[in-house]
């Protein structure tokens, strides 16, 4: 690539990531503020639930026809249609004065974050094609999806305490408003498929969209409705039968939505398989982390944030920089599988975390490890994701490896939520204190987080040489 385009490549990185940053922080930062909405709108529990739950069923439903449609019509336009459809959606949450505005106005949010999160890898992919810089960009990247989950418990219990709930969306506007503005002369256009005579998938669009929307409800609701209950698993089924339906569909039409031979890819299978595993593995660390220092430790929701803080300046540093030389010098599956077994042992640690731990023994080893180990194994997966893929599909590949991932989170979360329930049942059942049983429910859903880390590093080292080291290696051979 040359000329000015190249010039504005790293500053179209800095407003990709920045969009990036608000889907993300968008996933944790309401987390926080859920106590001051139930008391300011008088929303009931089951309600509460879905101020989150909104959000995650449509981002979850519409990631794979959020890509689909960027290779279609053009990235750029996808990528920018999608911000004004979340900062919109931001400025109706902010303002949102009843319960049912407010979760209408997530739902809408999340639709537009499907949409920001499918191309926005994808433009990166696309932008840097030579190794190193790749490799670099994608850090960067890498360090705001690894990174911007715990950033947003620290920004949300600040604007929460300083200012009102209604600021945990509010401060997405300025940002999203920039982004706007600055997306006409940095992204590059290009011309998408639909220009050359490809068409849309509809009745494909339609079956995993429904499918992906009926599981992802399913799974946030398994909990509460009972994972053995008619409701879940009439969801589930219907899910999966939509499934059969959308790869029947997909096997006969002429421009299907997802190619099949894509799943063939040896790279892009297994990087989703570590997708989904590492997904919920990082569940466990963000959330029940979270959990066992405000309800067994008593932290305030700053605090909480503020001992998230070592983890986000290791991931940042390895992300901006040290991961890249380390993919340079080493290739993928090196520092992903050491990545992933620094993280397991991160959360094995915080398996055995006390009920009156203290931070810098019980806390701050554990997110040492984690810190390290999320900012050395991400890079690498997302490289391994893309590499196997043509720019023509790119966004397509984006969106499945997005969808990998939010549906390990949100099905890993379900799992690690009812084994900790469960445990925590058995032990007061058993005769132990509240804040203990508590906490051994904390301590089983670590525990499992690491084997999940294990296991996908155990995976890791299944993937292949990226195209570009085998390349190199060419290279080398010649010289």
């Amino acid at each position: 690539m040359t000329g000015p385009l190249k010039d504005k490549r790293w500053s179209a990185l800095i407003l990709l990531c920045l969009g990036e940053l608000m889907i993300v922080l968008d996933t944790t930062i309401v987390n926080v503020a859920l106590p001051s909405i139930q008391a300011d709108l008088h929303v009931s529990e089951t309600a509460l639930v879905w101020v989150v739950n909104a959000y995650m069923l449509t981002f979850g439903g519409f990631l794979l026809l959020g890509g689909r449609l960027g290779d279609l019509y053009g990235h750029h336009r996808l990528f920018l249609a999608g911000i004004v459809l979340f900062t919109l959606a931001s400025l109706a949450c902010g303002l949102a004065s009843t319960q049912t505005m407010l979760i209408a106005a997530r739902a809408v949010q999340g639709l537009g974050g499907a949409v920001v999160s499918a191309v926005a890898l994808s433009l990166i992919m696309n932008m840097f094609t030579e190794p190193g810089e790749r490799a670099k960009a994608m850090g960067v990247y890498g360090f705001v999806c690894a990174g911007g989950g715990s950033v947003g418990v620290l920004l949300g219990g600040v604007l929460t305490s300083s200012l009102s709930w209604h600021w945990v969306f509010l401060v997405n506007l300025p940002v999203g408003v920039a982004i706007c503005a600055a997306c006409l002369s940095l992204l590059p256009g290009g011309r998408g498929q639909a220009q050359q005579g490809q068409r849309l998938d509809v009745a494909g669009a339609f079956s995993i969209t429904a499918s992906l929307m009926l599981a992802v409800y399913a799974i946030v609701n398994g909990n509460a409705a009972g994972w053995a209950s008619m409701q879940t698993l009439a969801l589930l089924g219907a899910a999966a039968a939509l499934l059969v339906i959308f790869l029947v569909i997909e096997s006969r039409v002429a421009t299907p939505l997802v190619p099949l031979g894509m799943f063939k890819l040896h790279n892009l299978a297994i990087s989703n398989v570590i997708g989904v595993l590492w997904a919920a593995a990082m569940f466990a660390w963000f959330f029940v982390s979270a959990l066992y220092m405000q309800l067994v430790l008593g932290y305030s929701a700053m605090q909480v944030g503020l001992a998230f803080l070592p983890a986000n300046l290791i991931m940042a540093a390895f992300s901006l920089g040290l991961s890249a030389k380390m993919v340079m010098r080493w290739g993928i599956r090196p520092p992903l599988v050491a990545g992933l077994l620094l993280a397991g042992i991160g959360l094995a640690l915080f398996a055995r975390a006390p009920l009156n731990g203290n931070f810098w023994l019980d806390v701050f080893p554990g997110m040492l490890l984690l810190g390290l180990g999320s900012g050395m194994a991400l890079n690498p997966v997302l490289l391994a994701a893309m590499d196997d893929v043509s720019p023509t599909e790119s966004g397509l590949a984006s969106g499945v490896v997005n969808t990998a991932f939010m549906m390990g989170g949100a099905l890993g979360l379900a799992v690690l939520a009812s084994l900790a329930d469960a445990r925590t049942d058995a032990l007061r059942t058993a005769g132990s204190e509240p804040v203990a049983a508590l906490n051994g429910g904390y301590q089983l859903a670590f525990l499992v987080g690491a084997v999940f880390a294990g296991v996908a590093a155990i995976m890791g080292t299944r993937l292949r040489p990226t195209q570009a080291a085998r390349a190199a290696e060419a290279a080398q051979v010649q010289a």
